[in-house]
């Protein structure tokens, strides 16, 4: 890689690898349920909005610092590039779908915009605008699942194992990340989030939206989490490499729930 490069990339690149799995993870749970060519565009959106959120927060931090600098024009550049491409996959999506699909995109607005509002202060490292951006991408997996003709009660049971799976693997993640670092140690707010998530994705069990099979994917992860948490840390790529796995198992599970008759 060139020096002429480098500035590019990390204007242009998102420094959270996990982001990646996270996100992809709704829009291919929405893709098994419901697959059309509208699902495959707001998926690709979800992936834009992933990636132009790096080039949009550093030009809104610097808009907030009062400054300009060169990556201020270059992040401004680059953020114009993807969202007319993200505008392009939405439109594209509206022509092509079987059906509205905004209502979850709309309800889920809030939670991206308390990230935003971290991201704006340099504080999206923090638990809750993590939380709050996850869950509300999480609304890409329901949308999918309309725009595809899907019932409005799949794309309610999706969107909640999404966010169970957020509620489980976030704040497990940033443990084992510190305890990695010789950081911290497990404590009882780590098992309250395993709970809260099994909590979560059992009530949209008893609302008749999640499969049996999420909840039971759901709980297993949440097992895993309070065992792995228990036992020496792994290195940072093999964490990374198990919320991967894991995170696939609980779209694949909860997808075949859905499609069971």
């Amino acid at each position: 890689m060139t020096t002429a490069r480098r500035p590019l990339v990390a204007v242009a690149l998102p420094s959270e690898h996990g982001g990646w799995s996270l996100t992809l993870e709704p829009a291919i749970l929405g893709l098994l349920v419901a697959p059309s060519a509208a699902g495959v565009a707001l998926g690709a959106a979800a992936l834009v909005a992933f990636v132009a959120r790096t080039p949009v927060k550093l030009a809104l931090v610097d808009w907030w610092r009062r400054r300009r600098l060169a990556r201020t024009v270059l992040a401004e550049r680059v953020a114009a590039v993807e969202i007319a491409v993200l505008v392009a996959l939405l439109a594209t999506a509206i022509a092509t779908a079987h059906a509205a699909f905004w209502l979850p995109l709309a309800i889920a607005t809030p939670l991206v915009a308390v990230e935003l509002w971290y991201d704006v202060r340099s504080r999206s490292r923090r638990l809750v605008p993590e939380l709050a951006g996850t869950i509300g991408i999480g609304a890409v997996a329901a949308a999918i699942i309309l725009a595809g003709g899907g019932e409005a009660g799949d794309a309610a049971g999706a969107w909640c194992v999404i966010a169970a799976r957020a509620v489980a693997a976030i704040p497990f993640v940033r443990l084992q990340l510190r305890r990695a670092k010789g950081g911290g140690e497990r404590g009882a707010s780590d098992d309250a989030w395993q709970i809260g998530s099994v909590v979560l994705v059992g009530a949209g069990l008893v609302a008749g939206v999640v499969p049996v099979a999420g909840f039971v994917a759901i709980a297993v992860l949440a097992m895993f989490h309070a065992v792995a948490a228990r036992r020496p840390v792994p290195g940072v790529p093999v964490i990374g490499a198990q919320q991967v796995v894991l995170g696939l198992g609980v779209v694949l599970a909860t997808a075949l729930g859905l499609r069971a008759p």
